[in-house]
């Protein structure tokens, strides 16, 4: 008994509330809005009826629409908070080890990069200890020569004596590959990056984020090596 007279006594505080503010729904037209209120036509659906309808439609979209901005706006500024931080610790970074160190735990962590290398063109002249991958020109020129070359970032499936030169033993697992030629007045060095899927690094992705990261190691890797590009 307890259980059917508790409905009918919430209902009847509603009742005296809604009489006891008669503007509560102009004050509170979202809550108008969400409820349903049906005219006596019969099975036709009223004039008014219809306009309600297509308000909340129009209203449901418009909160769709501002749903996908905010969580556009979450992820830019997510975003914007990643770089911020691999630009700073780029910047940081003593000597070319730790940048090379430094760039590897941004990818990875941050940017979620399954596989990474930095590949510098060596003939002897680097002589600070590094963790990136040193290949002589000659090296570069008979494994990497298209990507030395190359004026902009390649993506896609790339041949095996590319991948395994820049990536080692991780060679074998890399589908596909985003390799960026790093150029001052001549090619220094690539950078890639490597994804397990053959399709991830395909030829309509963007390249905005590689090349800003490249723009960067233009500038910074020659302040670390002895050798002047």
């Amino acid at each position: 008994m307890t259980g059917k007279k508790k409905p009918l006594a919430e209902e009847q505080l509603v009742r005296d509330y809604l009489s006891h503010n008669p503007d509560f729904f102009q004050q509170n037209p979202d809550i108008f809005e969400a409820i349903n209120i049906t005219h006596d036509s019969g099975k036709a659906i009223s004039l008014v009826e219809r306009q309600v309808s297509l308000i909340r439609e129009h209203n449901k979209e418009l909160s769709n629409q501002i749903e996908q901005i905010l969580s556009t706006a979450k992820e830019n500024a997510e975003l914007m908070e990643k770089t911020n931080r691999l630009v700073l610790n780029l910047i940081k970074a003593n000597d070319l080890n730790s940048l090379v160190k430094a760039l590897n735990v941004s990818l990875k962590s941050d940017f979620s990069t399954e596989f990474f290398s930095l590949t510098l063109i060596d003939n002897g002249e680097i002589s600070c200890k590094t963790a990136a991958n040193l290949v002589s020109k000659s090296d570069a020129e008979a494994h990497i020569g298209a990507l030395v070359a190359a004026k902009k970032a390649i993506c896609g499936v790339r041949p095996d004596k590319e991948v395994a030169l820049m990536f080692g033993q991780q060679a074998e697992n890399i589908g596909s590959v985003i390799a960026l030629p790093l150029k001052t007045t001549n090619t220094f060095g690539v950078l890639a990056l490597g994804h397990s899927d053959s399709e991830f690094y395909s030829e309509e992705i963007g390249t905005v984020f590689i090349d800003y990261i490249g723009d960067l190691l233009k500038e910074l890797i020659p302040k670390h090596i002895k050798s002047k590009y």
